[in-house]
């Protein structure tokens, strides 16, 4: 007699069977929001402590899979600050910064090249095919995507800045991003950009990001940060605020409850929404799976911001 295998059936009270049924549970939830964001653009800027951390890139790298998989179409666009500091520490050149920004002399522009747009944003392609995704680098060697200009800054006496070889965005070619999208491949993007006359900038990565979003008319951009979004007291994470309207965001950085580093972001995020994005999410990226969690279950570990009022 031929004996037919069977899967072994749990103990309906027994704690496996249990802790079954709750992932079916977490999967019934996430049902709602795969069905509404299926086909949707999600730009991910990606950079700071996450990128210097492996576990925590690799986790994040592994939701980007899962969102694709399910039939989200996330774009990264990354930055690499800390790994052109350590290049430039290796050839001995000393950082420097003009208004919050790195100055980039011919040397430095040759350094955040290889650096960003060659190994940093290969290496994030990469580690997206070995996690069984599929991933396409976007830069100076296989496609540009990011067209800009030399930014021109003035002092608080009206003098020009100069910073080097730094823009920004003016032009996205989006029909390239898109057809990725839709190829199921995750665009990778690096900040830099080329002018009209292929001159090469380097690109402030939450700008950088910012303008794709807007040029694809992404449903939803997230912030990577190291702070699990916008909070109430910035010391006390138990104050976060979960889901803020555009008029609160603003109240809460002239009244001061938003300050220091959150406010450019939180201004960006707000610039953002007026130019047709869907919502900004503002998220702690070291926190494992914290961009499933954020855009597949109800409450979200971030905060969320979107237009109107609160």
């Amino acid at each position: 007699m031929v004996s037919i295998a069977t899967r072994p059936r749990g103990n309906p009270g027994s704690a496996s069977l249990k802790e079954a049924i709750q992932k079916a549970d977490v999967l019934i939830e996430a049902l709602q929001w795969i069905r509404q964001f299926r086909g949707k653009i999600t730009v991910i800027k990606l950079g700071g402590s996450v990128m210097e951390d492996s576990r925590a890139l690799t986790h994040l790298l592994l939701d980007v899979v899962f969102m694709e998989t399910v039939g989200m179409r996330p774009v990264i666009v990354h930055g690499g600050g800390a790994a052109i500091s350590r290049a430039m520490a290796d050839a001995e050149l000393q950082p420097r910064f003009v208004q919050g920004r790195r100055y980039t002399d011919d040397a430095t522009l040759q350094i955040v090249e290889r650096v960003l747009a060659g190994e940093v944003n290969e290496q994030i392609a990469r580690r997206i095919d070995e996690l069984g995704g599929l991933a396409e680098p976007l830069n100076f060697r296989t496609t540009n995507v990011l067209l800009g200009r030399r930014i021109e800054l003035v002092d608080e006496d009206g003098r020009p800045v100069d910073l080097g070889h730094v823009g920004s965005v003016t032009r996205v070619d989006r029909a390239a991003i898109e057809q990725l999208c839709h190829g199921g491949i995750v665009p990778v993007i690096p900040s830099m950009c080329v002018t009209a006359d292929g001159a090469k900038l380097n690109v402030n990565a939450d700008t950088a990001a910012t303008a794709v979003a807007q040029a694809l008319e992404a449903d939803k951009m997230v912030y990577l940060s190291d702070v699990n979004g916008v909070r109430r007291d910035k010391d006390d994470p138990d104050t976060l605020v979960h889901s803020l309207a555009a008029d609160e965001a603003r109240r809460m950085i002239d009244c001061g409850e938003i300050e220091s580093g959150m406010i450019p972001k939180v201004e960006a995020c707000l610039e953002t929404l007026e130019r047709g994005v869907g919502k900004i999410h503002i998220i702690d990226g070291r926190l494992r799976h914290s961009l499933l969690l954020e855009i597949y279950t109800s409450k979200g570990v971030g905060t969320e911001i979107i237009g109107g009022e609160g």
